[in-house]
């Protein structure tokens, strides 16, 4: 019989090595690899004759899923319509962002709906979550709670009360008795959730994980998590900001482009079912704020995009971003400096979007460059909204669901817009710019700066 040898598992990208490195090869962490036993495989021939049933696709009876509604809008919305009877979703985030929050909500509506949940919880005692639970609203007295880091204890009480929801916080806290490995390394966790994804499948629970997440904002643990899962949900939020976002990474039953938007109360999170009005700043426009049309999935969100343009003393000037990506503004920079002959090239940039939302819209291009030349020329945009994506070339190009963007814009009362030509005479084909909206098209960013700005 031969002996299992020891490996070394990075914990933060799951690279394998037969011997201890000081450095990760592959993701390039210090101090990551952790030594692991694996598990004793089956003796040759021990599962011979175990073949599994073929089938094809004329034989598989495909019905529509059953959902689950939680109770909170926009939670469903980004799922598809609610979580999937027999699914396994996992929720990562920040810490203190409101992951715990979000999903004992969520717990405490579906029990008050008549959906029996189960909670297991290995960073918070019982005495804890029945605090935080006190200023939710929502009954609470049906919700079963179980406090265990242990997986075999955990499968077990699955097997036995068989709810059909059950969150576990969070799933770096379990552990099985299979590895010999520390909680939350890279094995303990693939092995918890394949242990777990078994039970969802095979006995139609629900199962939602709480996952962590790096420094640099990406789920913790090997990336095969992501891939066993049906669904892997970000919950995003800045400190300081009583806003979250929910966004939908991967979704087995539904889209990936939706986001929910919730408020951070002190009795919980609530919907926002009109965005814009938290993320859309009022009053006059003043030098360096523009209002972009983003599109979010199915949704409109307006915004304002600002843009702080002042000289530099330094030899290599700042680029500074928050809520916009720093290659896309440098790029628009650029574009800027060679096609409409602006002299950024010596001055300081900052850019943001008003309420910590983050933008990744293309149609973000125009707003972002008009928002960089009205702080260079000191001149305010007015009243105007744009959309529109910016070429190398300075040409403004086509976006996609322009209808939708101005639909937002007429109902959160602008009367102007910039728009690229191709949308332009598109909406106007199929009679879909609204009345009293003054609709303008734009091919040119040097000769939209000069006619604007001057």
């Amino acid at each position: 019989m031969t002996r299992n040898r020891s490996i070394y598992v990075c914990g933060g990208c799951g690279y394998q090595s037969p011997r201890w490195l000081g450095r990760c090869p592959d993701c390039g962490a210090w101090n990551s690899l952790l030594e692991e036993v694996p598990a004793a495989s089956p003796a040759p021939g021990a599962e011979r004759g175990l073949l599994p049933a073929v089938v094809t696709l004329a034989d598989v009876e495909a019905g529509s899923e059953e959902r689950i509604v939680t109770g909170l809008g926009e939670f469903d919305r980004v799922l598809g319509g609610g979580l999937v009877r027999g699914s396994l979703v996992l929720v990562g985030g920040e810490p203190g962002v409101g992951k715990s929050t979000l999903l004992l909500q969520a717990l405490l509506g579906m029990e008050a709906a008549g959906v029996p949940t189960m909670l297991v919880s290995g960073e918070e005692s019982p005495a804890q979550v029945k605090l935080r639970a006190r200023r939710l609203p929502g009954a609470r007295d049906g919700l079963r709670l179980v406090s265990e880091t242990r997986c075999e204890p955990v499968m077990a009480c699955l097997a036995e009360h068989r709810p059909a929801v059950c969150v576990v916080d969070s799933v770096q806290t379990l552990w099985s008795d299979v590895l010999s490995s520390p909680p939350g390394s890279v094995s303990q966790s693939r092995e918890v959730t394949g242990q777990l994804l078994r039970v969802a499948k095979g006995k139609g629970i629900t199962l939602v994980l709480v996952g962590h997440v790096t420094k640099s904002g990406d789920l913790a643990g090997p990336r095969v998590l992501e891939h066993m899962v049906d669904a892997v949900l970000a919950f995003e939020g800045e400190r300081g900001q009583p806003y979250r976002i929910l966004r939908a990474v991967k979704n087995r039953f539904g889209s990936t482009n939706e986001v929910g938007v919730f408020q951070m109360t002190g009795s919980g999170l609530r919907d926002v079912p009109d965005p814009s009005s938290l993320f859309l700043e009022e009053g006059a426009a003043s030098p360096g704020a523009s209002v972009v049309a983003a599109m979010e999935g199915t949704r409109c969100l307006l915004a304002e995009v600002q843009a702080l343009v002042t000289p530099s003393g330094l030899a290599m000037p700042r680029r500074v971003t928050r809520g916009v990506d720093h290659n896309r503004l440098a790029m628009v920079v650029a574009v800027l400096s060679r096609r409409a002959g602006l002299s950024l090239g010596e001055c300081d940039i900052f850019a943001n979007v008003a309420g910590g939302l983050t933008v990744e819209d293309p149609a973000a291009d125009l707003p972002l460059a008009l928002a960089v030349a009205s702080s260079f020329r000191d001149r305010a945009l007015g009243d105007a909204a744009a959309f529109g994506e910016l070429s190398l070339t300075g040409q403004v190009r086509y976006v996609v669901h322009g209808d939708v963007r101005l639909q937002e814009l007429a109902r959160r009362g602008f009367r102007r817009v910039l728009a690229p030509r191709r949308n332009v005479e598109e909406l106007r084909a199929h009679g879909a710019v609204p009345a009293g909206l003054s609709l303008e098209a734009v091919t040119d960013i040097r000769e939209l700066v000069r006619g604007l700005i001057g």
